[in-house]
């Protein structure tokens, strides 16, 4: 009842490998929730009838039911039988009630509940979401399928105004992770942060696994934004920062730049909420203020980014519907490629030097 979290109980937290084809940061979530939940008995939850889409089932630990009704099969749950004891609640096709009985678990104590759905969903979840951010709870949502990139499902399942709308609900943290170890560490931070509830944004496809001995570790997530890559030991003249599937895009832009003679700044940005909550040296640190030229990158709406690109900075986002189509195909057509950045990092800096 006390929260007390038990020693050891991240200890089984899996580090990801380098993998250049990756993995969906909705499936490095669900290995992660499936290796704290043997830890931590009082994480309990489930998803709005959406177990097999967004890996939010803790295999073997149980339905939560009455054992006295009648056994059904509930595709994706690999969870076990039906009992009081379980830890998987199958709240049904209702966000809006899924949101509504995790505050009441969470009000209630002696529980760390979740609730999970895709992204555009949470619109159905938003009162919930609100009350929960009100009385500070300690919770955690998982919405997956998070931008355009979710594909032929269309404009009606495509989230695009989602991400600037979680971020203006005051205390919520948004934290929407750029591969499996930061996807590992953004389950990590939620644990720990008893401020209020957690929304952890997760994609569908499969994203490349950072080669942490190469670029910063993914623990630096805690901070909410931290230096990815750098052209050090020389000042940088252009900031990249990007979040989730849209940070290894700013890599390889990175990498095109420094070909060309231009010294960029990657900055991997998951929490705005975080970030803003570092010393201001800290966060002078990440973006220095004497460096105009900055670029965001991120697959939603552009509203919010320019408080951090500035006036003479660029957003590259999407400020309109999507479109039915293969998700690489979605991306590319609206500007989210590497050639693209480097392209707005050119005309910045050809604007600036007139």
């Amino acid at each position: 009842m006390d929260a007390k979290l038990p020693a050891g109980w991240d200890r089984d937290i899996p580090s990801f490998p380098p993998d250049p084809k990756g993995m969906a940061t909705r499936l490095a979530g669900g290995k992660v929730m499936n290796a704290i939940a043997p830890h931590l008995p009082w994480l309990i939850g489930g998803s709005a009838d959406l177990n097999p889409s967004t890996n939010t089932a803790l295999k073997g630990l149980g339905n939560f039911q009455s054992p006295s009704s009648p056994e059904t099969t509930i595709q994706g749950s690999e969870s076990g039988p039906l009992s009081y004891a379980g830890a998987n609640v199958h709240f049904g096709v209702r966000e809006h009630g899924m949101g509504s009985i995790i505050n009441g678990m969470a009000l209630h104590g002696g529980i760390l509940p979740f609730g999970s759905t895709f992204l555009v969903f949470s619109d159905y979840m938003r009162p919930a979401i609100r009350m929960a951010a009100l009385m500070k709870l300690h919770l955690v949502y998982v919405f997956t399928h998070d931008s355009i990139a979710l594909g032929e499902d269309g404009p009606t399942h495509q989230p695009v105004e989602h991400l600037s709308s979680l971020r203006a609900i005051p205390g919520l943290t948004v934290i929407r992770p750029a591969d499996a170890n930061e996807a590992a560490e953004a389950w990590r931070t939620a644990i720990l942060h008893k401020e209020g509830p957690v929304a952890l944004i997760m994609t569908r496809q499969a994203l490349p696994v950072i080669d942490r001995t190469r670029f910063a570790a993914a623990e630096e997530l805690r901070r909410g934004a931290y230096i990815l890559d750098d052209s050090s030991p020389d000042k940088p003249e252009v900031l990249l920062m990007a979040t989730g599937s849209e940070v290894h895009l700013a890599l390889i832009a990175y990498a095109k730049l420094r070909a060309e003679g231009v010294r960029p700044r990657v900055v991997s940005m998951p929490s705005w909420e975080l970030f803003e909550k570092q010393p201001v040296e800290y966060r002078a640190q990440i973006l220095p203020t004497d460096i105009p030229v900055r670029i965001s990158i991120e697959a939603g709406t552009t509203h919010g980014w320019h408080k951090y690109v500035g006036s003479s900075g660029a957003a590259i986002g999407i400020d309109h519907f999507g479109a039915s189509a293969p998700g690489k195909v979605l991306l590319e057509n609206f500007g989210f490629t590497a050639e693209n950045i480097v392209k707005k990092v050119k005309e910045l800096l050809n604007k600036k030097s007139v």
